[in-house]
């Protein structure tokens, strides 16, 4: 989330209306001595009411099963978001790690020891990526979701791009680009922001590729605020800039592009991921991966506003999970 944040325009935003479900009524006890038509006509009630109650019933105990025993049915979901097996990004890092230790965007010991603090050192792939000697694809997953946040972190943050350069992060701040949680946040750097901020040509983008990730940023949202990649307030909207950017300089497709913003969004947002998959699947029968990434990127859903709908809605019939593992936090 910013230091400093002026939101868009918000969208509207429509959600289904939960279901209101009524239970039978409980059939008082007959008056003795009561004439033997109204005995009838509450027999009659009665049971028409029970059958219908039972059918209202039935769908309200299977949703309490749901939540009180979500083991196998959210187990299931869990590894649809965040798969085992990870998901592989279709980037090349290079010596992406050197490069921004050259420009002074972070300090190797420095970002070694983050991860021994948190209990969570980095293993040999990690610091392969970190050190430019790593081969074959780079796969994301549950135990280096957080190192590939803050070294996209540091990638987007010191990438010289338009994006950076002319965009709404320059717009908005009343401080400067320093009043942000993705600038005055990264504690990396061994030179003052102003001087890695947009500053490292990493990689040049032709016009072609500048506007599939202009068109990319402006449609993945995160559900920590109401901005999208296009203005990278915080850790996580420029590790996702920084990841779109790397994309688009390897000539990876729009579609491929959402994809991947898709599953990452899911390893570092994957409590409000899990609601998204629960909520899919209970109103529109639509499995996590069926689900189209343009849509569940965008406001309507992964936006803070959007999502908290989606969270009140879950809330309200019952049908909230609980992920898990956490994501990462805004900070390094």
């Amino acid at each position: 989330m910013s230091l400093q944040n002026t939101p868009p325009p918000q969208e509207e935003i429509s959600m289904p209306e939960p279901t209101q479900s009524v239970l039978p009524r409980r059939r008082q006890d007959l008056r003795r001595g009561a004439r033997p038509w109204w005995l009838l006509v509450a027999i009659l009630t009665y049971v028409m009411g029970l059958a219908s109650g039972y059918g209202i019933w039935g769908r309200q105990q299977s949703a309490g099963q749901a939540k009180s025993n979500p083991s196998a049915e959210y187990a299931a979901l869990v590894e649809q978001i965040n798969p085992k097996e990870g998901y592989i990004l279709p980037v090349d890092f290079g010596d992406l790690g050197p490069q921004m230790m050259a420009a002074g965007v972070f300090d190797r010991e420095q970002f070694i020891q983050v991860y021994q603090n948190a209990n969570q050192p980095l293993t040999n792939d990690q610091m392969s990526m970190l050190d430019g000697t790593h081969s074959g694809p780079v796969v994301m997953n549950n135990e280096n979701a957080y190192f590939l946040l803050n070294f996209l972190w540091g990638l987007g943050l010191s990438n010289n791009n338009p994006v950076l350069d002319s965009g709404a992060i320059q717009k908005s701040g009343q401080n400067g680009v320093e009043g942000f949680a993705s600038t005055g946040g990264w504690t990396l750097a061994t030179k003052p922001i102003r001087e890695i901020f947009s500053t490292s040509k990493h990689f040049v983008l032709n016009a072609e590729q500048q506007k599939r990730l202009e068109e990319a940023a402006a449609a993945v949202y995160r559900p920590c605020c109401d901005n999208p990649t296009h203005f990278p307030d915080c850790n996580h909207g420029m590790a996702m800039l920084g990841l779109l950017e790397l994309m688009a300089s390897q000539n990876v497709s729009l579609g491929e592009m959402l994809e991947a913003a898709k599953y990452v969004n899911a390893f570092w947002y994957p409590q409000q991921t899990l609601e998204q998959a629960v909520y899919f699947q209970n109103t529109e029968g639509k499995a996590y991966q069926d689900v189209e990434a343009n849509l569940i990127l965008g406001f309507q859903y992964s936006s803070l506003s959007g999502f908290k709908q989606i969270h009140q809605l879950l809330e309200t019939n019952g049908w909230l999970p609980q992920a898990p593992n956490g994501g990462g936090s805004c900070g390094v």
